[in-house]
């Protein structure tokens, strides 16, 4: 039985629609997009982020640790997740955040310190020895009553709660796509699937070490599904970067289906759905089914 401070805060979840995304050219290809809206779970705790982290916490309360210690860039939609759950669950929270310190906080960091999150700013060799720490205990400088959490929730807990963004799908389908920044979401929809495609759409450049990423996760499973994969040409060079025809097909998107999307996930995703669409590279009749993984706080980055 899940803790039930968690219970609490997940009953006061909002509820992940399907939507069928509805274009001309898709539909001459007698294909049927849809997307699984996790951007509405909540304005803060939403997409991947809360799937990722609840048997986490459940980890977390049942050791009686005291405090989370974790680390990401400055617009880390996990951090910000973290920070606020934190605050709400009355856990203490600590994040190492990549790169010096600005004269003034951006929106994100704002808010992270604003929750009661302490911020350590550290460089950028610091920071890539620290994805060294894979597990909650490993962190050298840990004192107790502190749990490590790797990079974007990345650890073998997270899986069990993306697997259920699978078992929450009630149409048949073909193909599941997803962002993929850590691939933590990938592997855990591959591990709640057995004879569906999915493909996952790197957010970074040069990121093809992801594909040994999710088998080191996957090993903890009981999954056998090898139908997987990752794209890695739909990264508009590299993490967070952007060029003009994808806030083009963002604004497009978001005029014709009136959901909001971001430059840096899910935006990426289907930029690079739409393309393989227009290239015959799925069958005629397949369902799609792509992941909105939520993040849209992180547009605040790219506001002019």
């Amino acid at each position: 039985m899940l803790n039930k401070q968690l219970l609490a805060l997940e009953k006061s979840l909002g509820v992940s629609a399907l939507t069928q995304i509805i274009e001309p050219f898709i539909q001459e290809q007698k294909i049927e997009l849809y997307l699984k809206r996790d951007d509405l779970l909540h304005p803060i705790i939403s997409g991947n982020k809360w799937r990722k982290l609840k048997y986490i916490l459940e980890h977390v309360l049942a050791l009686n640790a005291q405090k989370i210690i974790s680390m990401g860039g400055a617009y880390s939609n996990h951090l910000h997740t973290l920070a606020y759950i934190g605050k709400v669950l009355g856990i203490q929270t600590e994040a190492y955040i990549r790169g010096e310190r600005p004269k003034i906080l951006n929106p994100t960091l704002s808010d992270l310190q604003d929750w009661g999150m302490h911020l350590e700013f550290v460089s950028r060799s610091d920071y890539r020895l620290l994805r060294k720490h894979k597990a909650y205990d490993t962190l050298p400088s840990l004192q107790k009553g502190e749990y490590w959490l790797p990079e974007g929730g990345a650890v073998n807990l997270a899986l069990l709660g993306v697997a259920e963004l699978v078992t929450e799908i009630d149409l048949d389908y073909d193909v599941l796509c997803v962002p993929c920044g850590t691939a933590t979401t990938l592997a855990g929809i591959v591990s709640a699937t057995s004879n569906k495609q999915v493909i996952g759409f790197a957010a970074l450049k040069g990121a093809e070490y992801l594909n040994q990423e999710v088998n080191a996760l996957l090993k903890s499973t009981a999954c056998h599904n090898d139908r997987w994969l990752i794209q890695h040409q739909y990264h508009f060079g590299g993490f967070a970067k952007i060029k003009p025809e994808l806030l083009h097909f963002i604004r497009q998107f978001e005029q014709v289906q009136q959901i909001k999307l971001e430059p840096i996930y899910t935006g990426k995703m289907l930029y690079g759905i739409y393309d393989l669409i227009s290239q015959g590279y799925f069958k005629s009749g397949q369902k799609i089914i792509a992941i909105h993984t939520g993040g849209l706080q992180g547009n605040r980055g790219f506001s002019s």
